[in-house]
């Protein structure tokens, strides 16, 4: 992708331990003891205070420049704030477990055992036949397995990637082995075909680009790698997109066998740090600003570096399917997401998120993010059945008051509103993945992989957990009102995404405390880094360009015998030519409004970016004296601020960009794609 604007690596090596050599695969293991009864909890608080958590990070808490800017002159938090911050307290942790013991309590959840008929695990073999149909690749496995579709997406992948993937094909094979089924195809055949054969030498190029781009790492002076305890904690972290997680990882864990990183871990005191993902030249690009196909190949790549950093990590991850549900007749109350989608959009179109979540978070913002324990102090249960019921005949016809609603009373619903899903908000392929990032130990490591789980969420779900997300903290923003810090907002939430019917669950198992404390802080690591979480990686982004550039040439792939003929035709991916740093004029497409099949001309320079070509038509279309001031305001057309400009074609389906883009950049990533100002959806929850 384009150049940097900066590069700021600071202490990319990790003090993990050495995993063992065996890659760990999709395990079935049986399901250990069920839940802990709440008296266990009494006798486990009185104990000695245990040390932090290794999941706990010893720097300031994050915040972004306004919300940092604004504390520093409200605000110097005292040693008792500080603690609240770094450890949930007592009351936080009495509040995690009462709210599990609702949850059993509640309809479906007196056994936990009945999870064994709500949800599977997939039989032998059929998790790998599953991944590899979800990641693209179920040709892989099948008779006729010279798919070029397969060398398209294959020729995107890394070498750790790769690796992954034939790690599963081997799996699938063994599998079908054991039950005496003839294999398709045997694994050596896959993976050393014509075809892939041709691929190989993309694999090194691969793994030559993590070892350039992260060269700082191996360069890193030993005081940059010396343990924090021995230089004081950091106040910021640094986070790097460009190279793949799964490779990034391979070099942490080398750097973990270095003499210098075995020193004795220091003691983590459960604070966040301020994360700081460093801008490429090409701009953010966030969830909502590509299209649905490029979303779909985004997805598969996502899943295919999950997996590979799953594999080295060696996390446990059981996928599981839940069984075919009598779904309750109820419009609001345990109907299916989609199907809740499906019908709002009848009412509303294009709405984003179901409207009565829609209309429930809007009250709470307004009545109950400054009420003293929003969340936590439970509504009266007469009350809140009756306002359920209300709802539930009532809401459609607009016939609903909120006037005399209690704000407790509403914020039980919502939590019952997401528990009463007939599959988990977290889905039930990957609630247990999300429930393993507690056990990664590096922060970093921590966020890449729920960065790849959010990509990997259907969109009902991932805009709905938005939503929840935005409203969360707004509670935590009122903390001095409401009482309701990070820590209290996790685990009182944490419980609610975290268990579900549908999916068998380890969260609750173990030492109390610990576990509590360790599901409570992937909550609060989602509340507090979801901005940075709902943007697609520029090595994804990368990846996606490149398997478009290879679809739309991909009769290369059909015969290795005109490979080399090929080569003396199309310049090989790996010789880019020079990029352009001279001035051009670039026509750009213009569908706002009136001015629908208007063009404009834009000079580049190599400062030019996305704002500045805005900003020229802003000037030249919508206050020209040809237009009149204001007229396409009068027009009900536009206003400025919901233009963007797209990047359309070529190499990408439609990319909505970030005004920090360079143009320039951008034009030599993709010159074979128009670029066209147009009105942006409307991605509020609103919508």
């Amino acid at each position: 992708m384009g150049g940097r604007e900066e590069v700021m690596v600071t202490r990319l090596g990790s003090t993990m331990q050495v995993p063992r050599t065996r890659l760990n695969r999709f395990r079935l293991r049986p399901t250990q003891s069920p839940v802990r009864r709440r008296n266990l909890k009494s006798a486990s608080l009185k104990k000695k205070s245990r040390d932090p958590s290794p999941t706990e990070m010893s720097v300031e808490p994050w915040a972004n420049a306004t919300e940092q800017a604004a504390a520093e002159h409200t605000h110097t938090p005292s040693s008792q704030d500080q603690d609240q911050d770094q450890h949930p307290d007592k009351l936080c942790l009495d509040s995690f477990w009462s709210e599990v013991e609702t949850i059993q309590q509640g309809s479906g959840y007196s056994d936990l055992d009945c999870t064994r008929r709500d949800s599977r695990q997939s039989e032998e073999g059929e998790q790998e036949e599953q991944w590899l149909a979800d990641a693209g690749l179920s040709t892989l496995i099948s008779e006729d397995g010279e798919n070029v579709d397969n060398a398209v997406l294959l020729s995107t992948l890394t070498r750790t990637q790769a690796e992954a993937v034939q790690r599963r094909v081997e799996s699938y094979t063994l599998s079908l082995r054991k039950r005496n089924k003839p294999a398709p195809r045997d694994v050596r055949d896959i993976f050393h075909s014509p075809i892939s054969q041709s691929l190989l030498p993309e694999s090194h190029h691969s793994e030559d680009l993590a070892q350039n781009s992260m060269a700082t790492v191996g360069k890193t002076p030993l005081s940059a790698v010396t343990p924090e305890h021995q230089r004081g904690a950091p106040k910021e972290e640094f986070f790097i997109t460009d190279v793949a997680y799964c490779e990034q990882a391979v070099i942490f864990l080398k750097q973990a066998k270095l003499p210098h990183n075995n020193t004795q871990r220091r003691k983590e005191d459960g604070t966040l740090p301020r994360v700081i993902c460093p801008k490429c030249r090409l701009g953010v690009t966030r969830i909502q600003d590509l299209s649905h196909t490029d979303m779909k190949k985004v997805r598969q790549l996502a899943l295919i570096d999950m997996t590979a950093l799953c594999d080295l990590l060696e996390l446990e991850v059981k996928r599981h399917k839940t069984s075919k549900r009598k779904i309750p007749e109820s419009t609001l109350f345990g109907v299916p997401l989609a199907t809740l989608l499906e019908n709002d959009q009848k009412v509303k179109p294009n709405t984003l998120t179901p409207l009565f979540l829609q209309t429930l978070l809007t009250f709470l913002e307004k009545k109950g993010v400054d009420s003293e324990g929003i969340l936590r102090v439970p509504g009266s249960q007469s009350r809140i059945k009756l306002l359920q019921q209300n709802l539930e005949t009532n809401f459609y016809t607009g016939h609903v008051t909120w006037d005399d609603v209690s704000p407790n009373d509403a914020a039980a619903l919502l939590k019952k509103f997401i528990r009463e899903l007939p599959a988990p908000l977290l889905t039930a392929e990957y609630l247990n993945t999300f429930s393993a990032v507690r056990d990664i130990t590096e922060l970093k490591q921590k966020l890449h992989m729920l960065n790849l789980l959010i990509l990997l969420l259907p969109e009902p779900n991932r805009n709905t957990l938005k939503a929840l997300l935005e409203f969360l903290s707004k509670v935590v923003s009122r903390e001095k009102r409401n009482r309701m810090n990070l820590w209290a907002v996790a685990t009182i939430m944490a419980p609610n995404l975290f268990l579900h019917k549908a999916v068998p669950s380890r969260l609750t198992e173990g030492a109390e405390k610990g576990q509590a404390e360790k599901a409570a802080d992937v909550m609060r690591l989602l509340i507090r880094y979801q901005d940075l979480l709902w943007t697609v990686p520029n090595f994804v982004m990368s990846q996606v360009r490149k398997l478009n550039e290879n679809s739309n040439r991909r009769y290369q792939f059909y015969d290795r015998r005109i490979k080399n003929l090929l080569r003396k035709i199309h310049t090989d991916s790996r010789e880019k030519p020079e990029k352009n740093t001279s001035e051009q004029c670039r026509t750009v497409k213009i569908q706002v409004g009136d001015q629908v099949s208007s063009t404009m001309e834009y000079q580049l320079n190599i400062n030019s970016r996305a704002s500045d070509l805005l900003a020229q038509f802003h000037r030249q279309f919508v206050r020209s004296p040809e237009n009149g001031k204001g007229k396409m305001r009068r027009n009900g057309s536009m206003a400025y601020s919901d233009c963007a400009l797209y990047e359309v074609g070529g190499n990408i389906g439609e990319h909505c960009l970030d005004p920090d883009t360079h143009l320039l950049d951008l034009f030599n990533s993709n010159s074979g794609g128009e670029w066209v100002i147009k009105l942006k959806p409307n991605t509020s929850r609103g919508m």
